[in-house]
């Protein structure tokens, strides 16, 4: 059984940092390009991030272009998203994301929390 779990979100303040981890297991996490959503409340889950299965090319959404870094461990099956210079804009429940024909996985999601 498929099964994506993230973790490494919390509290943190303007302009800090963290780093999130999807640890993958149930499937050959090497042939699958893996993405970052988030979720803010009230609105639609919006992609943040996507790499793919080697890890050799990455596209962010331009809001968080220069801040965030996504990449992967695929003898650890584990993607990373370093996040920098949080703002307030950016507290939301992320989630990652599995993708490959003929379906998806989705995490459960961790929340992050932007706040003085």
């Amino acid at each position: 059984q498929a099964l994506l779990v993230e973790s490494g979100g919390g509290l943190v303040q303007p302009g800090g940092s963290l780093r999130l981890s999807c640890a993958a297991s149930g499937f050959t996490f090497s042939m699958y390009s893996m993405s970052w959503y988030r979720q803010a409340p009230g609105k639609e889950r919006e992609l943040v991030a996507t790499i793919t299965s080697a890890g050799d090319s990455t596209n962010y959404a331009d809001s968080v272009k220069g801040r965030f870094t996504i990449s992967r461990d695929n003898a650890e099956n584990t993607v990373y998203l370093q996040m920098n210079s949080l703002k307030g804009e950016d507290t939301a429940v992320y989630y990652c994301k599995a993708s490959r024909f003929p379906r998806p996985y989705w995490g459960q999601g961790t929340q992050v929390t932007v706040s003085s």
